[in-house]
């Protein structure tokens, strides 16, 4: 099968993972942080014994790619944070949809790291998405968490974009697992020193659940989205990916008994349908953006 199609078929699986990742900004009594350090613990233990199982090397090729790598984690860890926090102070569908805004800012700032210019899709599937997020958002007073969650959200959508732009432009070369395991451990590095006393008292069922995130939530499908990036543009994989939120909702409200509105049934059916038209076209913007 082609790179290109394989990558795509492998994110769409991905999505659906990713999608839930935000219920556990729920489900585990944690702060943000403290959910972030677990589940990058376990995640990092996950893909490094991965590679050794495998006969893999943890090593890396040169001095400047631990540099890297540290710097993508710091870059992960950020996001992660607030990407959680962003949704235990707006709730998981607002929360979600915030980092969404993830594409347009993808979209708007790979031109400066890539040789690539903007075209009418771009710019019509970025308005598609912004129009879904319009509809999604259903509290926008800045008197209240929901513009604070919001808020974060976006921040967390820069740091992502940013993330993905510059993996794919100096660190793809290495394989999914230990591109991950790397800034997993990186974020677990960083996180360290601020974790709080809860996290000692926290219930079994807590760590149950953030063994839970840090694998099959965390470890397999970030390694398949680094080794998308391999073979696809992070722009393309930012539109597919508007589905996760999609996603997200459908299991909130199967979970957390979660009741979206209309608007936010309307805001998901749009952000979906910019994502399938750019896996529709994904082959053909890849193609030009070699030729380019």
């Amino acid at each position: 099968m082609d790179p290109v199609k394989r990558s795509l078929i492998s994110l769409h699986f991905t999505v659906v993972l990713l999608g839930g990742t935000g219920l556990f900004s729920r489900l585990v009594p944690l702060n943000a942080l403290d959910i972030t350090l677990m589940r990058s613990i376990f995640a990092c233990m996950i893909l490094f014994s991965f590679i050794l199982l495998s006969r893999g090397s943890l090593k890396l090729s040169s001095t400047k790619d631990y540099a890297i790598a540290a710097g993508l984690g710091i870059l992960m860890a950020v996001h992660w944070v607030s990407y959680f926090a962003a949704m235990q102070y707006a709730g998981v569908s607002v929360g979600m949809i915030a980092l969404f805004t993830f594409p347009v800012i993808t979209v708007l700032i790979e031109p400066f790291f890539e040789k690539i210019t903007l075209v009418w899709q771009d710019i019509v599937s970025a308005l598609i998405v912004i129009l879904g997020v319009y509809f999604i958002v259903p509290e926008t007073s800045l008197e209240n968490d929901v513009t604070l969650g919001v808020l974060i959200g976006i921040a967390s959508a820069f740091l992502y974009a940013l993330r993905n732009i510059l993996h794919r432009k100096h660190f793809s070369h290495y394989s999914g697992a230990k591109a991950m395991g790397w800034q997993t451990l990186i974020v677990a590095v960083v996180l360290v020193p601020f974790i709080s006393e809860d996290i000692g008292s926290a219930p079994s069922k807590a760590w149950l659940l953030l063994l839970l995130l840090g694998t099959v939530f965390t470890a397999l499908p970030h390694a398949l989205v680094a080794a998308s990036l391999r073979h696809l543009r992070a722009k393309t994989f930012s539109l597919i990916a508007c589905m996760q939120p999609f996603y997200g909702v459908i299991l909130a409200i199967i979970i957390l008994d979660e009741n979206p509105s209309w608007s936010a049934l309307i805001g998901g059916v749009l952000i979906t349908s910019a994502s399938i038209y750019e896996t529709i076209n994904a082959q053909k913007l890849h193609g030009r953006a070699e030729e380019e």
